[in-house]
């Protein structure tokens, strides 16, 4: 993370992400005038299940490793969200993250409610061989509960297609049958999604697009910082340089890197592939990560963990536009500050919901077994986010409000006429 949590909570801000996402659903709630039995289900998750599961180790010893799996709501559908694998996995951020997901989908219409899971280590720390013994342990915790008319998970962060097709594949041992529905994310040789690996960046990179429109602003040219370049910022990066932007700030868990006349992208992939980003000329070194998020461009893209813009630094900002290819990256004190100083702020859970809406199409391909061209799927989602964008401009506008408080009325809406239509409410 960014900023330490030591610093924000001097600040007195409230970084508990499960108490801010019930602080979002409070805000949207009230302006749609909901019913308060409506909001209390919400703001707590349906089930969370707490697993601990031992592996052997290379070595012969066996170790104990502990993990959740947070259901959110399925008034709509099954839940479906990722599963990662962190040091810092809490069980409030996973109640948070699986909250945050239903809310995602619930904003570009997806049959689902919300799930997510992890489990706590650092994958950094063990061989191939122990990860996949982590991953199939974690999965056999976890087997009663999910499934692809239950819970279907999906890659996050430290996870991957191959950690998705030893879950799929310890499930339908399970189970007794081919089960590629239980879980998206995979290898395409086993039910993956053409356009999945990158889904989660093109489908913030379309909601840029549209934001670029609206200020009538081109795409050539404009300038971008990314924060973090794991697999979402880098490929945000390739995508937005494609479209003629200039990246000018790349930032990772190292260090970070600026140059307002534009990085060589290519040398800095080439760098963060063999070596290190700050083995890019010394020249172009920012001395404070920090003060990436703070640069004078059109375009911010924090694409790393939670809470890194907050009451702190939201003074400071100068991007025109923020795209939240992270989940959680702002939290509600900046948010204030931000919509007063007239960013627009495309929230996390419409900028980055590229993710679910392509694991949603590779879910519809398991059930028929019937797979589409990577133009096919493409086309689709920017079907999805470019309607879901304008959907949230117009309740913005409408209520005079930001854009994550018109996506979470969206979602909201969404969600409790779908309870009230099964006599929940």
């Amino acid at each position: 993370m960014a900023i330490t949590q030591e610093v924000l909570q001097s600040a007195g801000e409230n970084l508990n992400p499960y108490e801010i996402v019930q602080t979002q659903i409070e805000t949207a709630a009230a302006l749609l005038g909901l019913e308060r039995g409506v909001v209390e289900i919400l703001k707590k998750p349906k089930r969370v299940m707490y697993v601990s599961f031992p592996v052997k180790m290379d070595d012969g010893s066996v170790r104990v490793f502990e993990g959740y799996r947070s259901q959110h709501n399925d008034a709509i559908g099954p839940t479906k969200g990722g599963i990662r694998f962190h040091p810092d996995v809490t069980m409030d951020e996973v109640k948070a993250l699986s909250m945050w997901m239903t809310f995602k989908c619930g904003v570009v219409s997806l049959p689902y409610g919300g799930g997510k899971g992890g489990v706590i280590c650092d994958p950094h720390e063990f061989s191939k061989g122990e990860i996949e013994r982590i991953s199939r342990g974690f999965m056999e915790a976890i087997a009663e509960i999910v499934g692809p008319d239950k819970d279907i998970p999906a890659p996050d962060v430290y996870t991957n297609p191959q950690i998705m097709g030893w879950m799929m594949d310890t499930f339908s041992r399970i189970k007794g049958a081919y089960s590629p529905g239980v879980i998206t994310g995979k290898p395409l040789i086993i039910g993956g999604s053409k356009g999945r690996s990158e889904a989660t960046a093109r489908g913030c990179v379309y909601t840029i697009e549209e934001a670029l429109k609206d200020m009538g602003k081109p795409l050539q040219n404009a300038t971008v910082a990314i924060q973090g370049f794991g697999n979402a910022g880098r490929i945000a990066a390739d995508l937005l340089s494609g479209l003629g932007c200039k990246i000018v700030a790349i930032s990772d868990s190292k260090g970070a890197l600026y140059n307002p006349a534009g990085l060589d992208l290519a040398e800095v992939e080439r760098l963060k592939d063999t070596s290190s980003i700050l083995d890019y000329d010394s020249r172009y070194h920012l001395q404070n990560r920090e003060a990436l998020l703070e640069l004078d461009v059109d375009i911010l893209v924090p694409a790393a963990l939670e809470n890194v813009i907050t009451r702190k630094n939201a003074h400071k900002i100068k991007a025109r536009i923020i795209a939240e290819a992270a989940n959680g990256p702002t939290t509600p004190d900046a948010d204030k500050v931000l919509h007063q100083n007239g960013t627009l702020v495309i929230p996390d859970i419409l900028a980055n919901a590229g993710g679910v809406t392509v694991s949603y199409f590779e879910w519809v391909q398991n059930l028929m077994n019937y797979y589409w061209s990577e133009e096919e799927v493409n086309q689709k989602l920017r079907d999805v986010m470019t309607q879901s964008y304008r959907a949230v401009r117009s309740i913005a506008q409408e209520y005079n409000t930001d854009f994550r408080t018109a996506a979470y009325m969206i979602s909201l809406k969404r969600i409790a006429e779908a309870m009230r239509a099964r006599g929940w409410v």
